[in-house]
């Protein structure tokens, strides 16, 4: 029985899950099947585009940055082959640009990593226009800070130098931020 917070799973339980994260991508596919989903994974645009057009699901969770390419470009496919879909756009990136653009193409609602399956079947089952309840456990504002540097550190190869510069940040202070612990 659903949780008096949430609409119940329509009769067409299908649910495609977009993403190249394949140990998440496992654990959230495991959670939504146990809250009644029948759910199909990919783990590339190529593949998400491929069930999508075959068979279109009735829900998904699509990864903003695929590794071959834009989640936006399963969103469009989705749209295109069932307008009605409900589509929950997932990223490591919270920019009020990209949330705006998924949700031109049709996204539903747009939630930062890491959500938990809990917040993504709120936002896959929320009625039309109404907002899903707030996350139960939020990320602290330190935690999003952290995660933002940590990921700029990646994508910049793990230059110090070059993670200070594009953060507008002094090197010394990078370097001190990346020696210690993860915030809560």
């Amino acid at each position: 029985m659903p949780d008096s917070d949430q609409t119940e799973i329509g009769p067409d339980k299908s649910l495609l899950l977009v993403d190249d994260d394949e140990p998440f991508l496992r654990r959230l596919a495991k959670a939504m099947e146990k809250r009644g989903f029948e759910v199909e994974t990919a783990s590339s645009v190529a593949a998400g585009r491929a069930i999508a057009t075959a068979r279109p699901p009735a829900y998904a969770v699509v990864d903003l940055r695929l590794e071959d390419g834009n989640g936006l470009d399963v969103v469009e496919v989705l749209r295109e082959k069932r307008e009605s879909a409900r589509v929950v756009v997932l990223t490591g990136y919270g920019a009020i640009a990209t949330a705006v653009a998924a949700v031109k193409i049709g996204a539903t609602d747009y939630l930062s990593k890491p959500a938990d399956a809990t917040d993504i079947t709120n936002a896959l089952l929320s009625g039309e226009g109404e907002l899903p309840p707030p996350p139960e456990n939020p990320m602290s504002a330190d935690r999003v800070r952290w995660e933002h540097i940590q990921r700029v550190y990646e994508l910049c190869d793990r230059n110090v130098s070059e993670t200070a510069r594009r953060l507008n940040m002094h090197r010394r202070t990078l370097q001190r931020i990346l020696a210690k612990r993860s915030p809560r």
